[in-house]
């Protein structure tokens, strides 16, 4: 193809926010904000884990059937190009946002300032923000979008400033719950361009942005790990045409498949061979990987370029404790029968560090049966079905026939108790290798509430209530028995997920669970006219619960204002590269 047929670079559209944006609210009632500010995601909720399960299963069952990026080789094909008026730029990055009001808020809160002093630092606003994957949870939809992505990233910048910054989002596994059609229609799209105060300038579900001195940002769609499709194939062809050995690319995936190809070998394999088939063979540099997905910091340092996970916008923070020392990438036991050559990367910082990312996981006593009281009620629903049926072996009692049928055969108790632990230490949908741990820790977690039913059993035929006259001991057994031995194992679970996480099984649920909203984080960038680019990592300790509304009318300012002001700080010193 002749260098007439590369696509021009394409013009930012300018944003042209609506009237919601225009008019301030008067009070922080939904309807004066046009959104309801929601609680954070209670993972471990009965209804939430199966719906998740289901969703996750029909993603891999049905995946390529729902892929909407074949469909995007009629949408536009542009290059864009972001340059500060200095000739310089300054770039955010930030990702796994759209959970509850306050985290969101707080990190969203942060990247609309005009400016931040950190750590000595003036860091002014970005003109460019990209946002790295998972803007909303548990799952894609209109109003999910709205109340925990849009509508807390408006409330912050409501209307464009003067230098009009631009947002690009790379979608995650929950951008992908519904085949991409929410986020489609949200950040590609041919009018309305705006999010908030930032102009949404991407044509497709991935991009290609041209940055000052011959840097550039290439943002990925990789359908929760399945092959680059053909048309973003050609798409990142045609942009390599206009890279040359001077170039140093920033590379913005879904997920930090160089940790996770730790366990799941093949996970690095779609991020290799695009860095091989279309990057190398022009002679640019990648030099910087990014990603959410994991929800903390942290950065692997190599010989030529820098992984840095960065999930840290809003959702569960997830422990950096367990994160290895020394990755090789791509690793040596892929099976790729073409791969590059295997580098050591070694874990340069990490946010949380070790220790208070350890001292988080003791939480879990505290926070599991209050953070998911759904989750302590099925618990108390089980445990108490469990004793009914031991009760009537122990007492060797068949009832009367409306008594059988509220009762459960024991044999088949026993079975639901193990096997649901068992599966709750590796669920069949979820990646990577089962280990015999896996096995040993879930059946011995089952083990445990066997037990603990045999000790509640044991107490309960202690009282007199198991003696009064049908149907009162169902009663009892549901109103007294029911929420203490809800509590009790809901502590069981609580130590088998401390336990097992030293091991490094169910360390996700471990501080989902929990629901932890402190320790945020995002990045902000520079790039200098020179062509140095400087990283600075900033974190939040600790993140807002209480707002007011902003005394200050201007357009630009946000909605709400924290009541105690907020104080970010850098994750570590900022990174440079050349």
């Amino acid at each position: 193809m002749s260098d007439d047929h590369v696509p021009e670079q394409q013009p930012i559209p300018e944003a042209h926010p609506g009237e919601r944006a225009a008019r301030r609210p008067r009070s922080a009632d939904p309807l004066e904000l046009g959104f309801t500010p929601r609680k954070p995601v209670p993972w471990l909720a009965p209804f939430l884990l199966i719906s998740t399960g289901i969703r996750t299963l029909l993603a891999m069952l049905f995946g390529a059937y729902l892929d909407k990026r074949e469909l995007q080789n009629a949408f536009g094909d542009g290059i864009f190009r972001q340059v500060g008026p200095d000739g310089g730029l300054w770039l955010d990055y930030v990702a796994d946002l759209g959970d509850g009001f306050d985290a969101t808020y707080s990190v969203a809160y942060l990247l609309a300032q005009p400016e931040l002093v950190v750590d000595g630092h003036r860091l002014p606003r970005a003109q460019t923000l990209v946002m790295g994957g998972d803007q909303v949870y548990p799952s894609a939809s209109y109003e999910a979008y709205e109340d925990r992505c849009k509508g807390p990233y408006q409330a912050a910048l409501p209307l464009a400033p003067p230098e009009r910054p631009t947002l690009f989002a790379v979608p995650g596994n929950h951008d992908w719950y519904d085949g991409l059609t929410a986020f489609l229609r949200l950040f590609v799209r041919s009018r309305d361009r705006h999010f908030g105060g930032w102009g949404t300038g991407q044509s497709r579900s991935y991009f290609a942005v041209e940055l000052p001195a011959d840097w550039w940002l290439l943002g990925l769609d990789d359908q929760s790990g399945s092959y680059l499709d053909d048309p973003q194939l050609t798409y990142f062809d045609e942009v390599a045409r206009k890279l040359t050995p001077r170039s140093r690319v920033i590379l913005a995936v879904p997920a930090p498949t160089w940790v996770k190809a730790v366990d799941h070998p093949t996970a690095y394999d779609s991020i290799d061979y695009f860095i091989r088939t279309i990057i190398a063979p022009t002679g640019a540099q990648v030099r910087l990987l990014v990603s959410g997905d994991l929800h903390h910091y942290a950065r692997y340092a190599g010989p030529e370029r820098q992984l840095i996970t960065c999930g840290g916008g809003g959702a569960y923070l997830y422990p950096t404790h367990q994160l290895p020392e020394r990755l090789e990438v791509p690793p040596r036991d892929t099976l790729a029968r073409r791969s590059s050559r295997t580098r050591p990367y070694d874990l340069a910082a990490r946010y949380p560090d070790r220790a208070r990312s350890r001292r988080y996981g003791w939480g879990i006593f505290a926070r599991l049966p209050f953070r998911n009281p759904g989750f302590t009620t099925l618990l108390g629903t089980l445990h108490t079905l469990l004793m009914l049926a031991m009760a009537g072996v122990a007492t060797n009692r068949s009832g009367t026939t409306e008594q059988r049928l509220f009762s459960v055969p024991l044999v088949i108790m026993l079975l639901v108790t193990v096997l649901s632990a068992a599966f709750f230490a590796k669920p069949p949908a979820a990646g990577g290798k089962r280990h015999a741990r896996h096995w040993m820790l879930g059946v011995g977690h089952g083990l445990a509430h066997v037990a603990l039913a045999a000790a509640g059993t044991w107490a309960w035929l202690q009282l007199p209530l198991y003696d009064w006259p049908w149907p009162l001991p169902v009663v009892a057994a549901a109103v007294v028995y029911g929420p203490v031995i809800g509590l009790v194992s809901s502590q069981v679970v609580a130590l088998y997920l401390l336990v097992a996480g030293a091991f490094g099984v169910n360390v996700n649920e471990l501080f989902a669970g929990q629901g932890i909203e402190d320790s945020k984080c995002f990045l902000r960038m520079r790039i200098d006219p020179d062509g140095t680019l400087t990283v600075y990592p900033i974190a939040l300790d600790e993140v807002s619960h209480a707002w007011e509304l902003n005394p200050d009318q201007s357009p630009t300012a946000s909605w709400l204002t924290p009541k105690a002001p907020i104080t970010p700080r850098l994750a570590e010193p900022p990174i440079t590269l050349t």
